[in-house]
């Protein structure tokens, strides 16, 4: 399959579907973490015409539940604009797309998304409750419950990339992907 991930630095993602024998590539504004194919670039500015899946991380910032109330209120522009980025990266002429986020604006501006899933779910122990919007793929299935939970957003301390580190998909969430939706 041609994969391409959309707002995604790490690489995580797209060297589970590599590591699986696909050509998978990862596209973002800012360079990639890790070696691989990487597309530097606006994603609005690609041809989705080629790729079979496309997996999207859309920016949190204005949509997750976490901004709600004060901030939500103060930033509506911004929040619609948001909304507006994941409606469009969900009508891309890609046959099977799944697009992730936390839990928040989303699910009622838009609508409820088809599952939601935990790093602890697929053999971590942190929580990171997360939405999937569904296009032609299935529900995720869990892959190794952890026994032990812990809040890793809530622990993590105060650092100029807390966000980085906070949105990296968690590999055992990647290798499930790659497995399943192949």
């Amino acid at each position: 399959m041609n994969v391409i991930i959309i707002c995604e630095r790490s690489g995580i993602v797209r060297d589970s579907f590599i590591e699986r024998g696909h050509n998978a590539v990862s596209c973002d504004i800012a360079d990639t973490e890790s070696p691989g194919p990487h597309i530097k670039a606006d994603c609005r500015t690609l041809d989705y015409s080629r790729y079979d899946l496309m997996i999207a991380h859309p920016p949190c910032q204005y949509l997750t539940k976490a901004g709600a109330g004060k901030f939500w209120n103060e930033h509506r522009k911004e929040q619609q604009e948001a909304l507006n980025f994941c409606l469009w990266l969900f009508n891309r002429p890609v046959p099977k797309i799944c697009l992730e986020n936390p839990a928040g604006f989303l699910s009622t501006a838009w609508r409820p998304p088809d599952q939601y899933i935990d790093p602890w779910m697929f053999g971590h122990k942190e929580m990171k409750h997360t939405g999937l919007w569904l296009k032609n793929l299935p529900p995720l299935i869990a892959t190794y419950i952890s026994p032990e939970h812990i809040n890793f957003v809530r622990e993590m301390p105060e650092t100029k990339d807390r966000s980085i580190k906070r949105s990296r998909t968690f590999s055992g969430i990647a290798k499930a992907m790659a497995l399943q939706w192949s």
